[in-house]
């Protein structure tokens, strides 16, 4: 047989052979094969022709037909998910946790009639939910929160009949909730859902009664922080399977409906922060019921009501409520774990008893209470300030409770002095691996006491079982960083057993099993997880033992020579790629002046880890000058020997990558005298930390109340302190390119220097207003209590004159040294009823500060009164803008230096229109004449 035809018969065989071995249906091979040439960082082992034979990572085969594909967690990249809907017999489909995916879903999605589990959690989906999405009948689980989508949530999902959990939550979802109609469906056919979560939205509109039923098996309503308005259905109470109900921050009005209290499966209700009122609603039939939040409400003034007692409650928050009267000593039950009634009018004495839990956390702040029974022994937590029990110096550790010391989580491991390698981590098993982390977000829980090692155990071991009867190699879990804000969140460390590290499959099985969430959890609502990028995923290896055996005798010096060198540049290679990938700023040319697509960041630079911690002498305590609900912030020397101040994130506050990138950003354009400057950021080693300049005389708040200077801030200095402050924020809005809206203006981010010059500060929840067009931004609320403005808080859109509200604020607070919210009142409605009172012409001198000294010093006091009310006006519109601010300001001050030994008589209107060149001059006349003055400001104010 001639050479020729031994390879033709060869040939054949190997094909034959290959056809045999090809078990995949070649329409889904195609499929994939044009996924493997489109997308980024797809499994390594995605080679060959038969990906079910192959057991390509990700794919799971039925019958040679591809049913599963699941690729959570593993960094994919794409702008288009391809033909994947062409995978006509797909079953599963799992791409959470890619950020990177940034793909349109596409309307022939409705070509994957087989579909049964559809998860997209934190990817960066973008556009609206095709309606063709409602084609996939037989859906049973649809999660598509933590998205970018757009849009109307499409009435077609109302067709999945079979749908079980429908998750759509933190997206940009708008309009109204779709019910169906003689023509459409709607969400009200979704008879066998158990759970709608809509939260984190921007959803208008009615809640319609139409949406419930008594048919229905809905167990968790979760439709929190959207813009839902109107009245509670009272039709809400027919479904009595409900167990969460989440209604909280929308602008829902009216009184709570009798029905919706006769929920006695219920065990978590939110209504806070909406505009309800009548009476506070009796829930002593929701004999469920573990943890309610009711605060900041318009209820009326109620004493505590007997529900208190519940014996399965053991949260209750109701601050801002209208609350008066004596507390019972019998609320205090073994099982209440905490107690929120700040901003409230209860008096009387505070009677605990005896029999609470000792890891109580009760939280009374801004009361009238004047004494306490158990002042001298009692073990809770307890906070009494600003009530008159801790007036005139009073010293009970209850009148400075501050904040209890912050939960860690489940204890350490108990393993021996352990130095693990790089991306490794002693587990509780004391094996150093490298754990896949994440934070699993919970919309709900039945408890408060982060510190209960219950809660922790329950939820590692429901875990834990979770993954090994899924047959997932996991060791062990560690819980920690327990944080309770808008949700309860933990952060997680999944360590691997039998190996250093996990496998792409098993990275991706891991999260499915937390998002899918088919295992029962005690104490906890519904979850979703969001995972870090996992650091050590194994690469393919191959061999070369061949070659080397075969080239040992004559050329070992050589390959070793070569695979040092290969070695080396393969390492430094990788070390760069991870670099970058953690470190989004590792490509900036920070020293150049084309720094591309990088911020233009001229007089802002990089620090480094190691430099700061020198700064701060490893970050000691008394280096500590200032703290809050983001971390800390330090006074430390840099190297150069320049002082600074060092704002470093806590692990829970730490923001994406792109989101510190973008408020450095931000912060590196502001170029002001009266905005504190941003010299430099550090983002290394799992840190976040900014470098403002160091400002010596702390907040204007400390100032206010304590003097931290120990010279008190007369008229003439508080004017000042206006003035330069006005001109930061009139900066922000009008000289700033895009304009910034600070969106928290108030007197702890006002700070003083030496020579008690104002400066703006803290930028953490700034918005630029890069349309200014549309004159707004829609987005989340967020502010502080007390100083936030009304109208953004209704209507969810911010504006410059949201800024021009929380400056009122603070005109008041220099008025008054008093805080927004004190003793349960608003310095809003407290200043206008001091002026309007009848009969008494003084009554505005009520409130002021008592350490300004004569009314009659105080010159432009009516002025500086009126413009302060015009920036709180109700309406936006009638406020000034920040520039009307400053030059009105500028004219108080100039009459305050020509009538400084003048009385002058008063001339308050609490209903200012907001027009600044209307505002009443002191004497009743109208000087505009600086020029004519003959003392200068400098020369007064250094009186």
């Amino acid at each position: 047989m001639s050479r020729r035809r031994i390879r033709l018969w060869v040939m054949i065989c190997f094909c034959q052979v290959m056809v045999i071995a090809a078990v995949t249906d070649p329409n889904d091979v195609a499929v994939l094969t044009a996924l493997k040439s489109g997308w980024q960082n797809l499994p390594p082992d995605w080679k060959g022709s038969d990906p079910c034979g192959s057991r390509w990572e990700g794919i799971n085969c039925t019958e040679s037909r591809v049913t599963t594909l699941v690729l959570a967690g593993m960094g994919v990249k794409t702008m288009d998910i391809g033909d994947i809907p062409s995978l006509s017999m797909l079953q599963y489909l799992d791409l959470s946790n890619n950020k990177e995916i940034k793909a349109i879903l596409p309307p022939s999605i409705e070509k994957l009639k087989n579909l049964t589990t559809l998860i997209l959690v934190g990817c960066s989906f973008r556009g609206p939910i095709p309606d063709s999405i409602g084609s996939l009948k037989k859906l049973v689980f649809l999660g598509l929160n933590n998205n970018s989508f757009t849009g109307p949530i499409p009435r077609s999902i109302g067709s999945l009949t079979n749908l079980s959990w429908l998750d759509l939550s933190d997206n940009q979802l708008s309009g109204l909730i779709p019910i169906s109609n003689e023509t459409a469906p709607g969400l009200d056919n979704l008879v066998k859902t158990k759970h709608f979560h809509l939260a984190d939205n921007q959803l208008s509109g009615p809640i319609p009664s139409q949406l419930f039923n008594s048919s229905m098996s809905l167990i968790h309503f979760i439709v929190n922080n959207n813009q839902l308005s109107g009245r509670i259905p009272p039709l809400i109470g027919s479904v009595q399977t409900l167990e969460v109900v989440r209604l909280d921050s929308n602008s829902l009005t009216g009184k709570v409906p009798q029905e919706l209290t006769s929920l006695k499966s219920v065990s978590e209700l939110y209504l806070s922060n909406n505009i309800l009122n009548g009476p506070v609603p009796d829930l002593s039939e929701m004999s469920s019921l573990s943890y309610v939040d009711m605060s900041n409400n318009s209820f009326n003034n109620s004493d505590i009501p007997a529900w208190f007692t519940l014996l399965s409650l053991t949260s209750v928050l109701m601050e801002m409520t209208q609350l008066q009267g004596e507390i019972p000593s019998d609320i205090f039950r073994p099982q209440l774990e905490r107690l929120m009634l700040s901003n409230n009018d209860l008096n009387g004495t505070l009677d605990v008893g005896s029999s609470y839990n000792g890891d109580l956390i009760v939280d009374l702040t801004n009361n009238s209470i004047t004494s306490f029974k158990q002042n001298s022994g009692y073990n809770l937590s307890l906070n009494l300030e600003n009530n008159p029990i801790c007036e005139g110096g009073a010293t009970g550790r209850y009148c400075a409770a501050g904040k209890p010391n912050p939960p860690t989580g489940l204890p350490s491991n108990n393993c021996p002095p352990v130095r693990c390698g790089s991306n490794k981590v002693l587990s509780p098993n004391c094996k150093c691996t490298s754990p896949y982390t994440g934070t699993i977000f919970f919309f709900s829980h039945s408890f408060s006491n982060l510190d209960n090692l219950t809660y922790y155990t329950t939820l590692r071991d429901t875990l834990l079982s979770a993954f090994r009867s899924n047959q997932l190699p996991v060791d062990s879990i560690s819980i920690s960083n327990p944080t309770l804000s808008e949700y309860l969140q933990y952060k997680l460390h999944i360590f691997p057993s039998g190996q250093d590290y996990f496998t792409r499959s098993a990275v991706s099985s891991i999260g499915t099993v937390i998002n899918r969430q088919l295992f029962s959890l005690p104490y906890y609502g519904p979850s979703f997880f969001l995972d870090d990028s996992y650091c050590c995923f194994p690469g393919k290896k191959s061999s070369n033992r061949g070659i080397i055996i075969g080239t040992a005798v004559g050329g070992s010096v050589i390959l070793l020579l070569i695979a040092s060198a290969i070695t080396y540049a393969v390492y430094k290679k990788r070390q760069a790629k991870k670099a970058k990938e953690n470190n989004p700023f590792a490509s900036w040319q920070l020293n150049s002046n084309d720094a591309g697509d990088a911020p233009q960041l001229k007089g802002t630079r990089w620090c480094s880890f190691e430099e700061l911690k020198r700064a701060t002498n490893r970050f000691s305590e008394e280096n500590i000058i200032g703290s809050g609900g983001y971390g800390k912030v330090y006074k430390g020397t840099l190297d150069s020997g320049l002082v600074f101040a060092i704002k470093r994130a806590e692990q829970g506050s730490l923001q994406g990558a792109q989101e510190f990138k973008t408020e450095i950003e931000l912060l590196s354009r502001i170029h002001h005298k009266n905005v504190v400057s941003l010299f430099g950021f550090c983002y290394e080693q799992g840190e976040q930390m900014l470098v403002y300049e160091y400002i010596s005389n702390g907040t204007l708040k400390d100032n206010l109340s304590a003097g931290m200077t120990g010279m008190k801030l007369n008229w003439m200095k508080r004017l000042k302190v206006a003035l330069d402050s006005a001109n930061g924020v009139a900066y922000l809005h009008e000289l700033a390119n895009p304009p910034i809206i600070h969106r928290d203006l108030k007197s702890t981010n006002i700070l003083l220097d030496q020579h008690l010059n104002a400066k703006v500060a803290d930028f953490g929840l700034s918005k630029l207003l890069g349309d200014e067009s549309k004159g707004y931004v829609s987005t989340q609320v967020k502010g502080t209590l007390g100083y936030m403005d009304p109208e953004y808080y209704m209507t969810q859109q911010l504006t410059e004159k949201s800024d021009v509200y929380s400056f009122g604020i603070v005109l008041l607070e220099l008025l008054t040294a008093r805080p927004p919210i004190y003793k349960g009142k608003y310095i809003v409605r407290e200043v206008k009823d001091a002026i309007d009172k009848s009969g008494d012409p003084n009554g505005i001198y009520t409130v002021l500060d008592p350490s300004l000294g004569s009314f009659q010093t105080l010159g432009g006091l009516t002025r500086f009164v009126n413009l302060a009310l015009s920036c709180v006006q109700d309406s936006g519109a009638d406020r000034p803008r920040m520039g009307e601010v400053v030059r009105e300001i500028e004219n108080i001050i100039d009459l305050a230096v020509l009538s400084k030994d003048v009385k002058s008589p008063l001339s308050f209107s609490s209903q200012n229109t907001g027009k600044v060149g209307d505002m009443c001059h002191p004497y009743g006349d109208s000087v505009s004449d600086a020029s004519s003055l003959s003392m200068p400001f400098e020369t007064e104010l250094s009186r």
